[in-house]
């Protein structure tokens, strides 16, 4: 996959994650997931963005770390709707492989470049 793939992946996932986060309960615990969840999602694709814009690798990973924080983030507001039983398993389970898949990724490029520059 190449970076212009996964910059489209991320679009995705922060678009499947708002359409997500806008299905949960209207109450007041449904309302803080669905801004937390819009927040990191939305801001893992536009941080990775920013990552194919760095100007040197130091940057680079810096926005990388940034980006793996929050989508991290998203598995655990994912997660923690599950565990508050306000989901249904068959609707989070593919935003949960998704976020496993792209914190790997990331994470993976980040060790990558760290090891370059030792």
């Amino acid at each position: 996959m190449d970076k212009y793939e996964l910059k489209q992946r991320t679009k995705i996932f922060a678009h499947k994650c708002v359409k997500f986060a806008a299905s949960l309960p209207n109450n007041k615990l449904g309302n803080h997931i669905e801004g937390q969840l819009i927040r990191c999602a939305t801001s893992v694709a536009v941080n990775y963005r920013a990552v194919l814009l760095a100007q040197s690798d130091a940057v680079f990973a810096a926005k990388l770390s940034i980006v793996v924080e929050e989508v991290d983030e998203c598995d655990f507001w994912i997660e923690f709707a599950l565990d508050e039983n306000i989901v249904m398993q068959e609707a989070a389970e593919p935003l949960l492989k998704e976020a496993k898949e792209l914190t790997a990724i990331f994470i993976a490029s980040r060790k990558t470049i760290q090891l370059k520059n030792k």
